[in-house]
Formats: structure tokens, C-alpha cells, sequence
């Protein structure tokens, strides 16, 4: 694989879990380096990990091993993958609020390699909604996972909430840097999807109509294919917060993809997106710039049989489908 993953651990009882994926990585090829919680520090010892990447264990953010870099820095720009496995509740909560304030969660806040958390938890506090909050912004965010498998459980229950083995995401690494991956591997692609509204005073408003099927879809290609996915897909959303959102995303991530198959309104004083300078892919919406592609088609696409590409008609019923042949003639045509 020869690819550098970095592994945080945070402190569950699945830690023992995590040495043998450090092992089955390394057998893969990968160079692995660990970070540790000081709660993971309770389960097993730094050493087995040490043992078993070859390489320092990393618990200590005021440590630094080497006097030339800063180590949280480092870490964050030599991974090609960070993985963090298992994920708690509590580290789970604390990136999804921004918080840094210890050696895992600094670093992650500073890489801009792809991150994939692998839950593992009490099946209750799984199914908390605070936790369901907190992976809801990840996943917004950009961020992937590793769902728990079902099983029965060290607390004693049974349901979903085991990290899963230490073959099965190794082997999910390896798929991701496979040659089928790579045509994205590197890239973000932001999508918008469903339905936007604009308020017209503070009893009224403008709303269109959606579902998000084609945006879900062409965000779930992207991933396959080895992209960093932001999916902005908020139900009966302000289209003036939508748009902020965009714009800061425009500003952090300057050449990126901007997907926008959200149905936003385009009565008379309704805000325009500017997609000047970007590249960027839409569904019929007004905007101000120059478009890579303008899909369109006879009602909003989410619910049209067929649409227009470049005066080509596709069909859209299934959009697992169409997402595909979207992303080999988007990737395609950069080509020529």
C-alpha cells in the first residue's frame, strides 16, 4: 500500500482491537503512526502500539520528540489517511464542537488529510442524540466513517456499537487507495441537495420543492471514488445561511468541486450565488459566473425522468446511475 496512516486512539475497551489493526496495516504495507488519548493509555500501553508500528507513540502535545518540527504539525501533514479507531463518544463530541485540547484532537483539527472515524460505544449512547447530533456535523463537515458492527457488546449488551475488525478496515484502507479510488483521491467535492426557502417577513416565506435523491447520490460517488465529501443537505434551509455556508467553503477550499443541485428560489430579490472563479457544476440555478456544466431539465432534476448534458438526454430514474456516468464525463472532460 505504501501509504502513511496515522492512527488516534481514544480509550475503550476496543483499544485491544486497535494493536491488531496497527499489525494487519503494517502487513498491508502502510507506515503507521499512533496517537493516544490519555484515556486509551488505560487499556494498553503506548509500547504494544510502539512494537508494533515500528515507529513513536504520540500521547503528549507538549512533547516534542523532535526539536525541528512541531509534532502535532508534523503528524497532520505527513498523513495520507488519519483513522481514528476507536472513536468515542467523547472525541466523537469534542471534534464535532471544535475542540483541541489534547494530542489527537490538535491534529486532527490541523490535517487536511481525509479522516474516518470508526465508532464504538454502549449501544444506548450510540443511539444518544446528543452523539447523533455530534456524527450529523461530522458527516456535514466532511468527515467519514466506519459503522459499528452488531454484536454483543464488553458492557454486557447486545445491539450495534463493536468496532469493527481490525481485517474488515484495513481492508476498506486498501480499497480506498486502490487505482478504482484515485480518480478523486485528493480532491473535496461540496454538494448542496433538496430544498431551499427565502423569507419573504417574519410570518412568510418562498420554499421550492426537492428531495436531494440526485445530490445524495453524486456525493456518495464521489466517496467511492476517493473524495473529501462536504454534503450540505439541510431540510427547509435558509437559502441566505446556505449560501454563507458556500462562501466559506469557496474561501477554505479554493479548488474544490461545487456540486449545486440544491433547488434554491429565484423570485425577485432572492439572494444569487457567485460561482465566479470556481469550479462549478449546476442544475438550472441562477447564478452569477461562468459554469464547468449546466445540467438542466424539464421540472426540478430530483424529479425528472431525463436530463439535458451538453444537449446529450440522460436518464435520471435511477440515480445511482446517473451519478456514475456524471462523474466519468465531469472527470473525462477535464481530460480533454
Amino acid at each position: 500500500m505504501n501509504k502513511n496512516i496515522l492512527l488516534c486512539v481514544s480509550g475503550g475497551i476496543a483499544v485491544y482491537k486497535a494493536v491488531a489493526l496497527v499489525s494487519k496495516l503494517s502487513q498491508a504495507g502502510a507506515n503507521v503512526k499512533v496517537i493516544m488519548t490519555a484515556s486509551a493509555r488505560q487499556f494498553v500501553n503506548p509500547l504494544s502500539f510502539q512494537v508494533m508500528s515500528k515507529n513513536d507513540v504520540f500521547f503528549d502535545t507538549f512533547d516534542e520528540k523532535d526539536s525541528s518540527v512541531i509534532a502535532h504539525i508534523d503528524l497532520a501533514d505527513w498523513a495520507d489517511l488519519i483513522l481514528v479507531a476507536p472513536a468515542t463518544a467523547n472525541v466523537i463530541g469534542k471534534l464535532a464542537n471544535g475542540i483541541a485540547d489534547d494530542m489527537v484532537t490538535t491534529t486532527l483539527l490541523a490535517t487536511t488529510a481525509p479522516v474516518w472515524l470508526a465508532p464504538a460505544m454502549n449501544v444506548h449512547m450510540y443511539d444518544h442524540p446528543a452523539v447523533k447530533r455530534n456524527l450529523a456535523q461530522l458527516k456535514s463537515d466532511g468527515y467519514q466513517f466506519i459503522e459499528p458492527s452488531e454484536g454483543f457488546l464488553a458492557c454486557g449488551y447486545v445491539g450495534k456499537g463493536r468496532l469493527e475488525e481490525p481485517e474488515k478496515i484495513t481492508a476498506i484502507v486498501q480499497e480506498f487507495f486502490s487505482e478504482k479510488a484515485k480518480r478523486l483521491a485528493g480532491k473535496t467535492v461540496v454538494v448542496t441537495a433538496g430544498a431551499f426557502y427565502v423569507p419573504l417577513d417574519e410570518h412568510h416565506v418562498i420554499s421550492t420543492q426537492a428531495n436531494g435523491r440526485i445530490g445524495q447520490a453524486i456525493a456518495e460517488e464521489a466517496k467511492k471514488l476517493g473524495a473529501n465529501v462536504i454534503l450540505i443537505n439541510e431540510k427547509e434551509a435558509n437559502v441566505h445561511k446556505l449560501f454563507e455556508q458556500l462562501e466559506d467553503y469557496q474561501k477554505q477550499y479554493p479548488s474544490a468541486y461545487f456540486i449545486h443541485a440544491a433547488n434554491t428560489p429565484t423570485i425577485e430579490g432572492a439572494p444569487i450565488l457567485s460561482v465566479e472563479g470556481k469550479t462549478t457544476i449546476t442544475f438550472g440555478q441562477k447564478v452569477i459566473g461562468d459554469q464547468m456544466l449546466t445540467i438542466v431539465s424539464d421540472t426540478w432534476i430530483d424529479f425528472s425522468d431525463t436530463a439535458e448534458v451538453n444537449g446529450q438526454f440522460w436518464d435520471t430514474t435511477d440515480a445511482t446511475q446517473f451519478s456514475k456516468a456524471f462523474w466519468t464525463y465531469v472527470l473525462d472532460g477535464e481530460k480533454q
